[in-house]
C-alpha cells in the first residue's frame, strides 16, 4: 500500500497541513503482521504510534494467574489508544496485543510522533479524538463489569456474535475473558442457558437454540 492509500483510510489525517503531511508520509512504515502476532506486551515500551489500515488487533490484559480480560479491539481506520497513553507518558505497556487476523498497520516513529503533535493542531486532534472515544468506550466496559448482570451480560454478547446463523465458534475460556469473569462462572450460566433450551453446546462452539429468548434477556434492565 503507498502513502496516499493509507494516509486515505483515516479521513483525519486528509485535513493535514503539506508541512505535517510531507514528513508524516516519509517517516512512516506500513508493516504487515499475521494472524496470532504478539505486537506489544507489558514491559516493553512503544517506538512508534500504530494505526491499523487492514485487519483487527486484540488488546487484553493478563493476571499473574493467567486469566484474561479483553478491554477493547482495534479495527481498520483505528489507532491504539494504549499505544497512544504510553507513548505522551513515556511508559512501559501493562497489557498486551495480540492480532487476531492478518494485520496491515502504519507505524509512525516516536520522533515523528512528538514532533507532529507538538507543532500540529490537525495532528493533535486527530490523535486526541481517537484517544478520547477509545477511553469512553473502556470506561462502559469497567461499568459493565462493575454493575451490570453476568446473565445479561452473556445473553448480550451470545446474540451479538451468534449473528444470522446463530453459531459460535469460541471456548467457555474465551467468553469469559470477553467478559472479563472466570471461566467458572460462564460455564455455570452456560449449563443454565443449555438446560432451559436456548442454547446447544459442543466442544469449543455454542448454537442458539431460541435467540429470541437470548434477546429478551439481554434486553433485561
Amino acid at each position: 500500500m503507498t502513502a496516499p492509500d493509507w494516509i486515505s483510510a483515516f479521513p483525519g489525517l486528509k485535513t493535514l497541513e503539506p508541512s505535517v503531511a510531507g514528513p508524516l508520509i516519509e517517516t512512516s512504515k506500513v508493516v504487515r503482521l499475521p494472524a496470532g502476532t504478539k505486537i506489544f506486551g507489558p514491559g516493553q515500551a512503544p517506538e512508534a504510534y500504530l494505526m491499523l489500515v487492514e485487519g483487527t488487533v486484540r488488546v487484553q490484559q493478563v493476571s499473574d494467574t493467567g486469566r484474561e480480560i479483553v478491554l477493547y479491539r482495534v479495527s481498520a481506520g483505528e489507532s491504539c489508544a494504549l499505544t497512544t497513553a504510553c507513548l505522551m507518558g513515556y511508559e512501559e505497556y501493562q497489557a498486551e496485543g495480540i492480532a487476531e487476523t492478518d494485520v496491515e498497520a502504519v507505524a509512525i516513529p516516536r520522533g515523528t510522533f512528538d514532533d507532529l503533535i507538538a507543532r500540529s493542531a490537525a495532528f493533535r486532534k486527530f490523535v486526541f479524538t481517537a484517544f478520547s472515544i477509545r477511553i469512553t468506550n473502556l470506561f462502559r466496559v469497567i461499568e459493565e463489569i462493575a454493575f451490570s448482570r453476568m446473565d445479561v451480560r452473556l445473553a448480550q454478547k451470545l446474540v451479538e456474535l451468534g449473528g444470522v446463523s446463530g453459531h459460535i465458534d469460541l471456548t467457555h475460556q474465551q467468553l469469559a475473558a470477553e467478559l472479563g469473569t472466570a471461566r467458572e462462572v460462564i460455564s455455570r450460566l452456560l449449563n443454565e442457558f443449555q438446560r432451559r433450551g436456548w442454547i446447544t453446546t459442543s466442544r469449543g462452539a455454542i448454537d442458539l437454540a431460541r435467540p429470541e429468548a437470548l434477546r429478551q434477556l439481554a434486553a433485561a434492565p
